[in-house]
């Protein structure tokens, strides 16, 4: 009898422990998070500390403690900040580049020039070990090509391309390479020095220089002739130009020095790094300096950034542009420094989704969009930002011009924050650009609209304000707030701000006044074909 009320008392034991545990199960946090049991052993699993404590209540595993102490209540989750939109009020955010992979991780295949042949004395031609360690890196995804440090490379023009390459190659640049300066290594009608072709993730970065030793093609005495420099006129012929042959538009005779053979052979070199073709292409760190004409150059690209770099040459070199972008967009330009004859950033047809920030421009003929529209062609240009920018002694601040006879649009821009000192022409739309003596009036033209300029404030020295618009295609939507800009009385005549058929708001006064812009929209403005429609 003893024995069957023990066995009783037992059962009525694990019964009740049972029930405990069925009624524990049914918890609010159990219910509240409706997961399976598996999920919750995963996600414990997961979360699981090396060294824990057997206390195991309901509260305890919903936040994962395993301290004694009284646990702190769950922190509430950060929401992003907003952007805000009021001091970009025509583009959009920047671009979302997507820049190539990271440098190789240890292990990766490395190819030094130097192990392909290269001497590095800035004499013997290391072009073949160029192209010898590229075709090696070129079959390795993620490779690494060198350049190394204290070595001058002397390389012809030579071409970098795909589309057989492998992905996201890194160009490690530390060392300096520069240019041939006889006739026979460049052959006839080359138009590039170094160029990256049709390459998808190619990174070229470093703390090398290239260098295009190109003072040999600027002694050249062919004229060079920027559209606004009819509107800089000197006090006296007394006063030195600031720009190589501005105001000398005739053709010159070709002095009879050493580089009469170039033009002799048709020789036109006309940059000195190009990238085409290609998408998410890095320029970071190097130098480029002394380029025969343009810099660096970005054509039919998609995903381009360019960052922490510098460009170098002197005011006076004709057609020196730092940065030259067409046909390519998601673009992100900042933190560099570009010193050139031309201009720092120059940015034309098909270009769009365009960001440039922190630049310090000058010598220079400033940022430009355009020219556009040459020889009656179509240029479409849109959503381009320049902001937070220091210009010194340049032509122009930022600019858009365009020729008459063109087609297309220029819209949805924004200049923020430009920082002016003793610049000729702060703010000027030019569509009557021409870099000729004479150029055709037509009545067709690349229309402007959606234009602002905000914060633009420093020392100007010629005219503070140039809104040259068409008859027929008037730019509109021009908003102008936090204009400051003070003259500076050196060498040049000095002339009010000047507006023609430019239709827009003022935001805020302006220094000087800018009276002459029209307030609202034109009575009416011609509507372009669809054909012309960007």
């Amino acid at each position: 009898m003893g024995s069957i009320t023990m066995i009783m008392l037992m059962a009525v034991l694990v019964w009740s422990i049972t029930l405990e545990t069925c009624i524990a199960r049914r918890g609010r946090h159990w219910r509240h998070n409706h997961r399976s049991s598996s999920d919750l052993s995963d996600s414990l699993s997961s979360k699981k500390p090396k060294s824990h404590s057997h206390h195991h209540s309901s509260h305890n595993n919903n936040h994962n403690h395993h301290h004694k102490s009284k646990p702190k209540p769950k922190p509430k989750l950060k929401t992003p900040p907003k952007t805000d939109h009021t001091k970009s009020p025509v583009v959009s955010p920047p671009p979302k580049v997507q820049p190539p992979s990271l440098p190789p991780p240890k292990g990766s295949k490395v190819f030094n020039v130097m192990d392909f042949g290269a001497k590095g004395d800035g004499k013997c031609d290391d072009t073949k070990a160029f192209e010898a360690a590229w075709a090696a890196a070129c079959k390795v995804e993620a490779s690494m090509m060198i350049i190394p440090p204290e070595y001058t490379f002397l390389v012809g023009p030579i071409s970098f391309s795909g589309p057989y390459c492998q992905a996201n190659i890194v160009f490690q640049l530390d060392g300096t390479i520069i240019a041939p300066t006889d006739s026979k290594s460049w052959g006839k009608g080359l138009m590039w020095w170094i160029d990256f072709t049709k390459l998808k993730g190619i990174k070229v970065q470093g703390k090398g220089v290239i260098d295009g030793r190109g003072s040999g093609w600027w002694q050249q005495d062919y004229p060079f002739i920027d559209g606004e420099t009819k509107l800089i006129v000197p006090l006296n012929n007394s006063v030195p130009m600031p720009i190589r042959n501005e105001f000398d538009w005739k053709m010159p005779s070709i002095k009879p020095t050493v580089r009469k053979e170039f033009w002799d052979c048709e020789v036109v070199i006309s940059l000195a790094l190009r990238f085409y073709g290609s998408v998410g292409v890095e320029v970071s760190g190097i130098t480029i300096q002394n380029s025969p004409q343009c810099h660096l150059k970005f054509d039919n690209c998609v995903d381009v950034l360019v960052h922490d770099m510098a460009v170098s040459s002197p005011g006076d070199s004709p057609n020196t542009d730092g940065i030259h972008l067409q046909n390519t967009r998601d673009v992100l330009i900042h933190s560099s420094t570009l010193a050139c004859g031309d201009d720092c950033i120059s940015i034309q047809t098909g270009c769009s989704n365009v960001y440039v920030h922190n630049i310090n421009c000058g010598p220079g003929h400033g940022i430009s969009i355009g020219s556009l529209g040459k020889d009656s062609t179509k240029a479409c240009v849109s959503n381009i930002t320049v902001r937070d920018v220091a210009m010194h002694n340049t032509m122009t601040g930022v600019r858009i011009k365009t020729w008459q006879g063109g087609v297309g649009s220029v819209k949805g821009i924004l200049f923020s924050n430009i920082q002016l000192n003793e610049v000729q022409l702060p703010i000027v739309i030019d569509q009557f650009y021409c870099d000729h003596t004479t150029c055709k009036n037509q009545t067709s033209a690349v229309a402007v609209e959606g234009v602002t300029y905000e914060r633009i404030k420093g020392t100007y020295t010629v005219k503070p304000v140039h809104f040259a618009c068409s008859d027929d295609f008037p730019c509109v939507d021009v908003q102008l707030s936090g204009i400051e800009l003070k003259p500076v009385q050196e060498r040049y005549h000095m002339y009010d701000p000047f507006c023609w058929q430019t239709f827009g708001e003022l935001n805020s006064p302006t220094l000087p006044p800018i009276d002459c812009l029209q307030i609202g929209k034109p009575a009416r403005n011609r509507v372009q074909s669809d054909h012309d429609v960007c």
